[in-house]
């Protein structure tokens, strides 16, 4: 084994993730290897400095100040609504296209291309009902102006 092939296994070793007979094989060659020896000490180092770095989290008041700016608020909703229009849009089109192959196919039976057909009417009216509903009480809101 070359140096390279160790020093593959040192992060492994300060991480005790390295087998019995991996653990063995390194910290020969550690002893024999002053190279080696001295890049597993600055791999030591390195690791005792990231240990210590924690993430700190914003306040909440830095939150509220960027939250309380239209322009991000809108940007956010633009991006969320762009996103699920999309993804709706491209399973609407793949169910469509699937369900196309199977009415097409010959080998396919009648109750089965009938069940398909009513399981893709009934997501049609569950997904119109839903839309509707959210719609009504999202105009009668009570709360709308309700800071959360």
């Amino acid at each position: 084994m070359t140096c390279r092939n160790y020093k593959e296994l040192m992060m492994g070793y300060l991480d005790n993730e390295l087998d019995d007979e991996q653990r063995k094989v390194l910290e020969e060659h550690l002893a024999s290897c002053s190279e080696c020896s001295k890049e597993l000490e600055q791999f030591k180092q390195l690791k005792r400095i990231t240990d210590e770095v924690t993430l700190v989290e914003p306040e909440d008041r830095i939150w509220e100040e960027y939250w309380g700016s239209i322009y991000n608020r809108i940007e956010r909703g633009i991006g969320w609504i762009l996103f699920s229009v999309a993804a709706i849009l491209l399973i609407i089109y793949a169910g469509f296209k699937a369900i196309e192959e199977l009415i097409r196919d010959p080998a396919v039976g009648i109750i089965l291309k009938a069940g398909l057909l009513a399981l893709v009417a009934g997501l049609a009216i569950l997904f119109v009902s839903i839309l509707r509903e959210r719609l009504y009480f999202r105009k009668r809101e009570r709360y709308k102006d309700v800071r959360r």
